[in-house]
C-alpha cells in the first residue's frame, strides 16, 4: 500500500472514530444549555438552570402511556400538584449518578403536593429500566418511552432529545417553571423546586 493511500485510510478511520465518539457523547450528555430552537421564555441562570417567570411560562403537555412496570399513567391525574419530570435511561452514567438524589427529594416532598414522574428513554426493553429502579430504590413511576415520543410532546426548544438526563419542574397550573438539561445534585434539585413550591 502506498504512503498516500495509507494516509487516506488513516484520515477515513479518524473521521469514522470522531463520528462514533460524537454519537456516543450526544447519547448521554453531562450537561448542556440549549433545548434547540423555539421560544420557551427561559432565562438561563449561572448554574445552568433555566427559569421562566410566572406570567411567561409555556403550558406542559399531558404525558400518558405505559410505565416501565406495565401500568397506565397520565400526568392529568396529578392536576394541581407540582410535577418534576426527569428524562433518564439505564444506559446513562449521569442518570445513575443522580437517581438517588431524585428518590431522596421525592420522599421528602411527596407529602407537600410534589409528584415525580420519570421518562425512560432509549432503553430497548423495560428489563434494564426496571433493574435500574430496583438498584437505586426509585419508587415514583416512569413512562416507558424508547423512541422519545413523550419528549416530542413538549413545545419545540423545551427539551433536547440528545441531552439526557434532563429535568423539568411544572407548576400547579401545569406550566413549565424550571428546566435543567444536565445531571443534578440533591441541593440543586431542591433549589429548582423550592421557589415553585413557595408560589401561591
Amino acid at each position: 500500500m502506498s504512503a498516500a493511500r495509507r494516509a487516506r485510510s488513516r484520515v477515513a478511520l479518524l473521521a469514522t472514530l470522531a463520528a462514533v465518539a460524537t454519537l456516543t457523547l450526544s447519547a448521554c450528555s453531562s450537561g448542556g444549555t440549549s433545548g434547540g430552537g423555539g421560544d420557551t421564555n427561559f432565562v438561563t441562570g449561572n448554574n445552568g438552570i433555566d427559569t421562566a417567570a410566572k406570567g411567561k411560562r409555556a403550558a406542559a403537555p399531558v404525558l400518558s402511556g405505559e410505565t416501565i412496570d406495565g401500568k397506565q399513567l397520565s400526568t392529568a391525574d396529578y392536576k394541581g400538584k407540582i410535577l418534576v419530570i426527569n428524562v433518564w435511561g439505564s444506559w446513562c452514567p449521569p442518570c445513575r449518578a443522580e437517581a438517588k438524589n431524585f428518590q431522596t427529594v421525592y420522599e421528602d416532598l411527596k407529602d407537600q403536593g410534589v409528584q415525580f414522574v420519570g421518562i425512560n428513554t432509549r432503553d430497548t426493553s423495560t428489563t434494564p429500566a426496571v433493574a435500574f429502579e430496583k438498584e437505586f430504590g426509585v419508587t415514583y413511576p416512569s413512562l416507558y418511552d424508547p423512541t422519545g415520543k413523550q419528549m416530542l410532546r413538549f413545545k419545540k426548544g423545551t427539551l433536547n432529545p440528545q441531552l439526557v438526563p434532563s429535568t423539568l419542574v411544572i407548576d400547579r397550573e401545569g406550566k413549565i417553571a424550571v428546566r435543567a438539561l444536565q445531571p443534578l445534585g440533591e441541593e440543586t434539585l431542591r433549589d429548582m423546586i423550592k421557589p415553585v413550591l413557595a408560589e401561591k
